[in-house]
């Protein structure tokens, strides 16, 4: 194979210059840390695992986090193959307008836009009452909700504003104490082989797997993988973008999908296959706690309560750094104002950028206070609803993407990596997808009308690329290049 030619060198600013240019040295396992953060593995475990045990297929839904994985490796084979032919580190939006073009292209911006605003803002309003019942449950001052959103706003400001490394050194931190109390619970659980009906072997057997509700079971298991796919928004920062990036993709996603496997078979195996349904259907919010405290300890029950929180600061800070880095990457490709592409002087950081981000978060939190929003049932649950729609969308025009530009192009003719895997990704999610639509007024509180309303917000947004397309003709220019011959592996 030719090697791939060298990018022209980025000249250093002068000092106080602004610079559209992001800098950092960060290897696969420091992407990996940031992007599996934001899947809140303690978040999910302690959250969807009981939902989707009690309103999907029960005692057999931990094989749904096996065919979520599956899917979307294949989605990550083609979504790695094109990371060397992308010309910046958009994610989605630059692998969308590559391989389909700018009018696409910008409607999936729009579309990232709006997913990760709204999944910011879901994990906003939880964190607020999950920090505010932790703070009274100590007996802390009682205060409302969005007041304690609003401080970790401010916390998360200032982590955004700075480096990157200085983000990824504090989730590194966080990932690994909630991912620890998960595994202890998980080895206690399996060294006791089970509870009284021992190990579980439901999600082996098709007839479990296939019970209940299978389709929302899946939704669910879908829904914990969110934030996987941010690893090439950090394209910039990355040491060696080309190795890095497919190393942190597949790395983040074996890890999330092994963890969530293992651990909702653990929960299952502590209860038993019937019980365990019957648990989860009378207090989901309750089911991973008392587990802990029935086969760890009080104390360990205690730690994982408060690693319920920082689990959730550890998914809001990842998702701003990922929104932050869309809106930088519109800012530099003249979609958004040439502002937002200017990075820090000392801090190699989007920091106008994240400053934009902490903006918009703190609006759209203020807007759901002053509605009176109870800040689970209804902003967590509506929010992460349109958030869970919309990056499916994205993943599958980024697995048309990839077959229509290497169809196009001949850039790269390896079969696997450019038609065969994505075209099962697409397939797969495209059926993934019709699940979510036929119950997203479930994900969004049993209202037919808001999850009608969710859908239209979504096409709209997809279909307002093309209209910006032709509005900003100068924007997002860089998406219409034709690969260089270098480029093009020589088989």
């Amino acid at each position: 194979m030719a090697a791939v030619s060298d990018p022209p060198p980025v000249t250093a600013p002068h000092a106080g210059a602004p610079s559209s240019r992001l800098r950092g040295r960060l290897g696969p396992g420091a992407i990996v840390f940031m992007v599996v953060a934001a899947a809140a593995p303690l978040t999910v475990v302690a959250g969807s695992v009981p939902i989707g045990i009690a309103a999907g297929n029960g005692a057999g839904f931990p094989a749904m986090y096996v065919v979520a994985a599956v899917v979307l490796a294949f989605f990550a084979v083609g979504f790695t193959a094109m990371t060397r032919h992308v010309p910046n580190a958009g994610a989605f939006y630059s692998y969308v307008g590559t391989g389909l073009g700018r009018g696409p292209g910008l409607g999936t911006a729009l579309v990232a836009l709006v997913s990760y605003v709204t999944v910011q803002g879901a994990v906003y309003g939880y964190i607020g009452y999950a920090l505010g019942d932790l703070v009274d449950r100590w007996g802390g001052p009682a205060l409302p909700w969005w007041s304690w959103t609003a401080v970790v706003l401010a916390v998360t400001a200032v982590l955004g504003y700075r480096h990157i490394e200085l983000s990824s050194k504090v989730l590194g931190v966080l990932l690994v104490a909630e991912v620890g109390i998960v595994l202890v619970l998980d080895v206690a659980v399996i060294g006791r082989g089970g509870g009284e009906e021992g190990l579980s072997s439901a999600f082996l057997r098709p007839a479990d797997v296939l019970s209940g509700s299978p389709g929302l079971g899946l939704m669910f298991a879908i829904a914990g993988f969110i934030g996987f796919e941010a690893t090439a928004i950090f394209r910039d920062e990355a040491r060696d973008p080309e190795r890095t990036i497919p190393r942190a993709t597949y790395a983040a996603l074996a890890l999330i999908g092994v963890f969530y496997t293992v651990s909702a078979w653990a929960i299952v195996s502590a209860w038993g296959d019937g019980a365990v349904v019957a648990e989860s259907v009378a207090d989901p919010g309750g089911l991973v706690v008392a587990t802990t405290q029935a086969h760890v300890g009080t104390v360990a029950a205690d730690v994982m309560q408060v690693l319920f929180v920082t689990s959730l600061f550890a998914a809001v800070l990842a998702f701003h750094n990922v929104l932050s880095r869309y809106f930088f990457a519109l800012g530099t490709t003249g979609v958004l104002p040439v502002a937002c592409g200017r990075s820090h002087v000392r801090h190699a950081s989007p920091h106008v950028a994240s400053l934009l981000t902490t903006a918009v978060g703190g609006v759209l939190m203020a807007v759901c206070a002053l509605a009176g929003l109870d800040p689970v049932l209804e902003i967590f649950t509506w929010l992460a609803g349109i958030a869970s729609v919309g990056i499916v969308v994205l993943m599958l025009l980024a697995c048309l993407a990839v077959i229509v530009f290497f169809r196009r192009t001949r850039a790269d003719r390896r079969p696997w990596q450019t038609l065969v895997a994505p075209s099962l990704g697409l397939v797969g999610l495209a059926l993934i997808l019709v699940l979510l639509v036929e119950n997203l007024p479930l994900l969004m509180g049993g209202s037919t009308a808001l999850g009608v309303g969710a859908g239209v917000l979504l096409v709209a947004a997809l279909l307002g690329g093309p209209v910006l397309a032709r509005l900003r003709p100068t924007a997002a220019r860089d998406l219409v290049r034709a690969p260089r011959s270098a480029d093009v592996p020589q088989i």
